[in-house]
């Protein structure tokens, strides 16, 4: 049997690779030299650079000086340690001075420009209060390294802007590149659900065309048998109560099959939508009242939550109004007894959201994507063509419909209808 044990632990990174990095090495490697090459080379000398190294080592590794607070108290530390070094390798003429960029281009990293103009300030007001320590009875500073000093304090803000606009820089692209992948995300989610609305399309257009063929074939079937059932139970006797059950039977069956016939017509052919402009609460208030004088009632209540400013819409009234009995239909079926469907409107920017909402069993996650496919249903006694039939409806009104629904908790479809049909 193959090491499982050992391509685990392989395939894990070392933990002293996040403690020892490449970069750690040298910089401690440069403080050693800055020591080495130093004219003083004192013990306190060494201590204090070690010190340093072995500090800005662990503070890019500490979380807590991630934080505002920690880069203050790294900042703060660093000028801390540079002060006594400086001070004891020859004051302002100290070869150290170089130090006081570690805490200038650590806030130039970090902090906003007042941030940065404050620690090199700091750094600046450190280095030239070394002059304290000079003794003006015995000492004196020539013209030329006069310049010097100045050179020395003048570098130290050009190197703390200089950091300050490269990180700027640093920042600004990387939330441009945060802004493009956001984009892209935002394209694929919305290339992947132009994919699934054209492979819904062509499976609709396939079964549309095939729907209509089988339809026409079976109705000259179904009137005949129906006929024959007709003159069975005019010419049966009588008496024969079996023959008159079996020829009602018949009838009753060739007429559900001749409803079911129907709806794959309506499924199948074009729509003609008559375009006119309603009242939106209007067609729900009737679309309301079909569905209390279905028969049987359903025992729900239907709650209205209209927007008052929902303009006047360019729609097709019955179609509309079908598209929300259906769904008040399924809502009902889907909730418990004395349960309550809320049917809302709101006004969007670009068009109108129209939303049924139920908190009865809810649809099965698996079922989402398939509840709008023909012949896709999960009832016993369902064709699965009554939310086809709906997408395809809201579809040719340039609108959208989608599906919300948790298991238990109930569902929410929304219909979205454009202020101006394209």
């Amino acid at each position: 049997m193959p090491d499982t044990e050992g391509i685990a632990t392989g395939a894990r990174a070392p933990i002293w690779r996040t403690w020892i990095r490449p970069q750690d090495i040298v910089w401690l490697l440069l403080f050693l030299a800055l020591g080495r090459f130093s004219p003083v080379q004192g013990s306190l000398e060494i201590v204090l650079l070690l010190t340093l190294a072995l500090f800005q080592v662990v503070a890019t590794k500490l979380a807590v000086f991630s934080t505002p607070r920690g880069s203050l108290l790294v900042i703060a530390t660093e000028l801390a340690i540079a002060y006594p070094l400086m001070h004891y390798t020859g004051d302002v003429a100290s070869s150290y001075y170089v130090v006081l960029l570690l805490p200038i281009v650590f806030a130039g990293t970090t902090m906003g420009l007042l941030g940065v103009a404050s620690v090199t300030v700091l750094a600046c007001a450190e280095y030239i209060s070394l002059l304290l320590f000079l003794d003006w009875k015995t000492s004196y500073i020539p013209s030329d390294q006069i310049a010097e000093l100045v050179l020395r304090v003048a570098l130290l803000p050009v190197v703390g802007l200089l950091t300050h606009e490269l990180a700027e820089k640093s920042r600004r692209a990387v939330l441009q590149h945060q802004a493009v992948a956001k984009e892209l995300a935002t394209a694929n989610a919305n290339l992947r659900e132009a994919e699934a609305a054209v492979r819904r399309s062509e499976r609709l257009a396939a079964l549309g065309q095939l729907t209509a063929g089988l339809a026409h074939e079976l109705r000259n079937p179904l009137g005949t048998i129906k006929n024959s059932a007709e003159m069975l139970s005019r010419t049966v006797p009588p008496g024969s109560e079996i023959a008159q059950e079996m020829a009602g039977y018949i009838a009753t069956e060739v007429d559900r099959a001749n409803s079911l016939v129907t709806r794959f017509l309506d499924f199948a052919r074009p729509l003609r939508l008559e375009l006119t402009s309603q009242d939106l609460n209007a067609v729900l208030e009737r679309a309301i009242s079909d569905f209390s004088r279905r028969k049987p009632p359903f025992d729900v209540e239907v709650y209205r939550n209209y927007s008052p400013d929902v303009p006047k819409l360019a729609i097709d009234a019955e179609m509309l109004g079908s598209v929300i009995l259906n769904l008040l239909t399924n809502a009902a079926q889907a909730s418990p007894p004395k349960a309550v469907v809320t049917l809302k409107t709101r006004l969007l920017a670009n068009g109108v959201e129209i939303s049924v909402i139920d908190r009865g069993s809810g649809i099965q996650p698996d079922h989402l994507e398939n509840i709008f496919n023909p012949f896709f249903t999960t009832k016993p006694e369902g064709v699965g063509l009554g939310l086809a039939i709906v997408s395809k409806i809201v579809d040719e009104h340039g609108g959208t419909i989608a599906v919300e629904s948790e298991v238990g908790q109930g569902s929410v479809f929304r219909i979205i209808l454009p202020l101006k049909r394209p």
